[in-house]
């Protein structure tokens, strides 16, 4: 069977799991109502399903290609991108007072989930726009918005962002491009950027680079970096593309998956640039875009694990040996798991992007604090998840999984990226254990404190489970507890494993709340059951690792680890 948008899953988790009600109670969002969201999700999906899912494993066979130094995209990816733009899917979080839609993100979340398992190589495009879009909404002058905004939120122009160098990966503040004053307040700009997703394409009649260069004179490191806007057709007095900008592609990477997404090497030859909010304050700008992009690509590994759970399931009620594979104990076991990885992650996402939407309407630094300490843990989870679980996918195919003919390695070829994306899982983690606990780990202390009070409130409706989700979370009280008094290497060497722990007493904490939901029996339950009981435990062990610091391995010299 071919994708099916999970529509049924959203309604429940913003239904019953994370609440959108107190979001479309404030005046921001008061047009979400329930018609609103209900359509929205409707008509998603229609598109998801019949529209971008079609487009799936051709964009795998058919790569992007440059020819004549233009990208030209797979086959039918410029109709699927006019169906996303006409639609106003670029546009459903977008100010409203330049063409958006204005609605909450947790909805745009949940379309974005759907989009990336139809069609995550083209899903990336209008992603990047609408991160580019919340930067220049931030940081930009009023005529720049003026100027991009419409274009950008229409879907005419695209948008990407340019961070990267040969000698500066995770390393921004090692970038070498320059930017040079031309006296007519643009700049021009010089240098050479990698691994720029949708740095070119056919699909838009112009393309808008956000780029990070250096002043003369600039201070050393992040300290010292500007943003630029640098399109790729200068706009005209009247708004429309006029001559051609200094920017070209150099080439296009030769990727593990996601070959319908063009990724390239962009030159810029003293490109005429506008420079974006103020002078050494380009980090800050860039931020909001990758912040943005960081929950982002936990709901895009999210969706690709829902399009390999599909799949598989699907395979497993149709393929037998000795009866449906279905019915044997490890393929249960693998299908068991890959739902239940899926709702949890879903869930963390989407209160994150309700904590968003609750700092973005009130201001309420609660909420602002709350969304920020889970974005690491969106991220890395929900692409963490994507890979698992589209690991998983190929298993349950068995050798036929490995012949590329099926489509279930495509999942999991194309979800390996979404782990390096915006900042490797491992720098999520250190900045959950760094950043984000820079007060003392104040909002993970107020986040515990609710998973374990509304585990003693479902004692009464499932007390065993009840029990083993406040006992996690007390625990992983005490370990935040003990992470705060370690320095900043031990704390980084046990980085990962805490920000698993933490993220499966989360899961198992919106696992519980559905099982009360459903009063304890049902399919939720019985799902809860698997999580808490199967998969929960694995924190403790996730927690004895974190406690174990740097020392060890320090302790290993370079040779031992054969450098």
């Amino acid at each position: 069977m071919p994708y099916r948008s999970p529509v049924g899953e959203f309604r429940f988790i913003l239904d019953q799991i994370v609440p959108l009600a107190p979001v479309v109670a404030t005046e921001r969002f008061a047009e979400a109502t329930g018609e609103t969201v209900e359509a929205i999700l409707t008509e998603a999906a229609r598109l998801c399903d019949e529209v971008l899912a079609p487009l799936q494993r051709g964009g795998d066979l058919h790569p992007a290609r440059l020819e004549n130094g233009v990208v030209r995209t797979s086959p039918g990816f410029r109709a699927g991108f006019e169906a996303i733009a006409e639609g106003g899917w670029v546009a459903l979080a977008a100010p409203q007072e330049f063409g958006g839609m204005g609605l909450p993100q947790a909805l745009n979340m949940a379309v974005n989930d759907m989009m990336s398992g139809a069609c995550l190589a083209l899903q990336l495009n209008p992603l990047l726009s609408q991160g580019q879009i919340e930067a220049l909404e931030h940081h930009a002058s009023d005529e720049m918005k003026a100027l991009y905004l419409p274009k950008l939120i229409s879907g005419e122009w695209s948008g990407t962002m340019n961070l990267t160098e040969s000698q500066a990966g995770s390393d921004v503040g090692a970038l070498r491009t320059k930017a040079e004053p031309l006296g007519d307040g643009t700049y021009k700009i010089t240098g050479q950027k990698i691994f720029i997703s949708w740095g070119d394409s056919d699909l838009t009649e112009n393309i808008c680079h956000l780029v990070l260069a250096r002043l003369p004179d600039a201070a050393p490191g992040t300290k010292g970096i500007s943003l630029f806007m640098v399109p790729k057709f200068i706009p005209n007095a009247d708004g429309a593309p006029g001559k051609r900008n200094a920017v070209s592609v150099v080439s296009l990477e030769h990727k593990m998956g996601l070959h319908g997404s063009p990724t390239c090497v962009m030159a810029f030859e003293g490109a005429q640039g506008w420079l974006v909010g103020a002078p050494g304050k380009g980090m800050a700008a860039m931020f909001t875009m990758m912040n943005n992009a960081r929950l982002a690509v936990g709901v895009q590994g999210i969706g690709v694990a829902e399009a390999s759970w599909q799949k598989a399931a699907d395979y497993a009620r149709d393929r037998a040996q000795m009866g449906p594979i279905i019915n044997h104990a490890d393929v249960r076991r693998m299908l068991a798991t890959m739902k239940a990885e899926i709702f949890a992650a879903r869930s963390i996402a989407l209160a994150c992007a309700v904590a968003l939407d609750m700092g973005r309407a009130t201001g309420e630094a609660d909420a602002t604090s709350r969304a920020a300490l889970l974005t690491p843990i969106a991220k890395a989870y929900g692409t963490d998840t994507g890979m698992a679980v589209a690991e998983m996918g190929v298993q349950v195919h068995g050798g036929m999984g490995f012949i590329e003919e099926t489509g279930a390695a495509q999942y999991y070829r194309d979800v390996r990226v979404t782990a390096i994306y915006e900042g490797t899982n491992g720098i999520q983690a250190m900045d959950l254990v760094g950043r984000k606990m820079m007060d003392r780990g104040a909002a993970a202390f107020r986040l515990l404190q609710e998973v374990e009070d509304a585990a003693k409130a479902a004692r009464a409706v499932v007390p065993q489970l009840a029990e083993d989700v406040w006992a996690a979370a007390e625990t992983l009280r005490e370990a935040t507890e003990g992470l705060l008094a370690q320095d900043t290497q031990d704390r980084f060497a046990g980085a990962v494993p805490y920000l698993r722990a933490f993220a499966r007493v989360l899961g198992a904490h919106y696992h519980l709340r559905a099982a009360v939901v459903e009063g304890g029996q049902g399919p939720r339950s019985r799902l809860a059951a698997v999580y808490i009981r199967r998969l929960l435990p694995q924190y403790a062990a996730a927690l004895a690792e974190a406690r174990e610091g740097a020392e060890g391995l320090y302790a290993l010299t370079d040779e031992d680890l054969g450098a």
